[in-house]
């Protein structure tokens, strides 16, 4: 059987070790979101675009959803309610002086 010498001694090294995994696995989350808005502001900013060039037409949208369920089907939030939002979210904070260099800055 193996005994620990004093395990009491390890106690501060170990929790420190706990310590750092936390952190990184905090700040990976952080990062993953992150780039998650950036991917979202991206097509929303995609899509407003050609949909007000009028390149694409109401129901491209539809059509996209579709080609994503298709090719990707393991992939979430980008059905057509989701994709919507994107653009929305775009739409509503592409002019704001606070919020849009924030998005873009997000990397």
């Amino acid at each position: 059987m193996h005994n620990l010498i004093n395990k009491d001694v390890y106690i501060d090294d170990f929790s420190k070790i706990i310590e750092m995994i936390e952190t990184r696995r905090d700040n990976a989350y952080r990062k993953v979101n992150e780039e998650l808005i950036a991917l979202y502001w991206d097509v929303g900013c995609f899509v407003s675009e050609k949909v007000q060039s009028n390149k694409w037409g109401s129901k491209v949208v539809d059509n996209l959803a579709m080609f994503i369920k298709d090719k990707y089907p393991t992939l979430k939030g980008f059905n057509r309610r989701g994709i919507y939002r994107m653009k929305q979210f775009y739409e509503t904070y592409k002019d704001d002086e606070i919020v849009s260099p924030l998005v873009t800055q997000l990397s």
